[in-house]
């Protein structure tokens, strides 16, 4: 695609606004950072109008990014796969990061690299290649996926089950490796479980193994072995952590289909998620672990996880300054 199509990368240093306020969040697109609050699309953006977009998300804590490489690699894979450009490479992208982090003044904060389709050079087409995609980043206070105070006590998870209940969308459909917000699934699901008074929810696949929620991966532990689901999820950044934490911790780690059955058989089941890490389930469908309380595998495991947050290697500081 030329590239007079997109803006310059020099673009990336234009100066902040001191009249604006940040501190709310902030946005890098076409070159300006702006407030959260003035970040704008077109309406007809493919990205709105088709969902064809794909994006990552990066989390700040105490002042730092952390396992940041991790979630740009699979941003840039997520780019090739769905066959989008942006304007700057890798390493423009951190820097913008850092930037709007950084502008916002953020100590935990959660940041987001996005590409959408964009708009059609020609009007009224529909062929997706003479599209200018639309790169953008913004960051906000850190979101919890699962609330604090629920994650503390146990999650409580609603899987929909049944011939007509919704499953997830099939790798053959949609690949779930490039990470997108194809959410009509987990919605769905979602607010059937929220319906029934459950904490959140996850889906099933085509084959009645256990799939993946919305942002957040699986796990079942049985004895020392950990399984977590290998086909038609997002191979999650928090996911790798835990599967390294867990060997570290001399679990035996399996990434395999996981059927239903044998999820609500184990000892323990929890879920992973960049915004919290490690999360204990203790009820699935009314099935209860661990007579309701958070198990001991698993918070060993959210134990490690905080460590590698607030004092592991991948750390990587924003300058504030």
């Amino acid at each position: 695609m030329p590239e007079d199509l997109f803006p310059a990368a020099e673009t990336t240093t234009a100066p902040l606004d001191p009249a604006a306020d940040y501190s709310h969040g902030a946005a890098w697109m076409q070159g300006r950072i702006v407030p959260m609050s003035e970040a704008r699309l077109p309406v007809n953006d493919w990205g709105v109008t088709r969902s064809d977009a794909v994006y990552d998300v990066a989390p700040v804590w105490d002042g730092a990014f952390v396992g940041l490489d991790r979630y740009l690699d699979r941003f840039m894979a997520s780019l090739d796969w769905v066959r989008m450009e942006i304007p700057v490479d890798r390493e423009g992208v951190r820097e913008i990061l850092h930037r709007i982090v950084a502008a916002s003044g953020l100590r935990e904060s959660y940041v987001a690299m996005v590409c959408t389709r964009g708009l059609p050079l020609i009007p009224g087409t529909r062929d997706p290649r003479t599209c200018r995609q639309n790169f953008y980043c913004w960051c906000v206070p850190y979101i919890w996926v699962i609330p604090q105070e629920v994650a503390e006590r146990g999650a409580r998870l609603f899987v929909p089950t049944g011939e007509e209940a919704v499953r997830r969308i099939p790798e053959q459909s949609l690949n779930p490796r490039a990470k997108n917000y194809h959410w009509a699934d987990f919605t769905q699901a979602l607010m059937q479980g929220l319906d029934e008074g459950y904490d959140t929810a996850a889906v099933l696949d085509m084959e009645g193994n256990v799939s993946e929620g919305p942002g957040f991966n699986l796990f079942a532990v049985t004895g020392d072995r950990l399984v977590t689901p290998a086909r038609g999820v997002l191979e999650g950044r928090t996911r790798g952590v835990v599967m390294e934490l867990a060997e570290s911790l001399g679990l035996q780690v399996e990434a395999r289909a996981l059927p239903l059955e044998e999820f609500l058989e184990a000892d323990e089941v929890f879920l992973s998620t960049t915004g919290g890490g490690p999360a204990p389930i203790v009820d699935v469908n009314g099935r209860v672990f661990g007579n309701g309380a958070p198990g001991t595998r698993t918070l060993a495991l959210k134990e490690a996880y905080r460590r590698w947050l607030t004092e592991g290697p991948e750390r990587e500081p924003v300058n504030y300054g």
